[in-house]
């Protein structure tokens, strides 16, 4: 799976990040927020496993809330600084 990876900057110099099949657009759900691009075209198939594309997410946690509801959030409990 590609994704597109957005992070916003919460309080305290901490991000959230979403992420979004490439080339699909934001979810109406948080398109009224301030979302950034961080990075695009992130093939989660080929990371290696030292590679994590969002902090405090893992890759089978991504897959999963993409399949559940078409973009995956971190939670403002998983906020790290970057």
């Amino acid at each position: 799976m590609i994704v597109d990876l957005y992070r916003r900057e919460e309080s305290g110099n901490k991000y959230s990040y979403l992420a979004v099949p490439t080339g699909k657009l934001l979810p109406e759900e948080v398109t009224g927020t301030d979302w950034q691009v961080h990075t695009t075209e992130v093939d989660l198939e080929d990371l290696d496993e030292h590679e994590h594309p969002i902090p405090t997410l893992s890759v089978d946690d991504v897959v999963k809330q993409i399949t559940e509801k078409r973009y995956a959030i971190t939670h403002i409990g998983d906020q790290t600084g970057a």
